[in-house]
């Protein structure tokens, strides 16, 4: 591995779409039909993952995309104090 290349960007690129996809999909299903505060502290788990996957992807996001991302995360992290309040 080069001194320059990250490990976790590298594993991250040779993921599956599809099953990162359905994977977190069931995440979110998983979190919303949970009671209360269990379902609230799974979507805040699953939007602490975002956070840190947006922070190591920010520099090769459109501006456009960078948007639609932070609003989405906006949401989930709302939805997810909804169901903890």
């Amino acid at each position: 591995m080069q001194r320059t290349q990250r490990p976790l960007p590298a594993r991250l690129a040779r993921a599956n779409p599809t099953t990162v996809f359905l994977v977190a999909l069931a995440l979110v299903l998983v979190g919303l039909f949970a009671p209360g505060p269990v379902g609230g502290v799974l979507l805040l788990a699953l939007a602490a993952a975002l956070v840190a996957l947006l922070l190591t992807t920010w520099p090769v996001q459109p501006p456009a995309g960078r948007v639609v991302r932070l609003v989405l995360l906006t949401l989930l992290v709302a939805v997810a104090l909804a169901k903890l309040l």
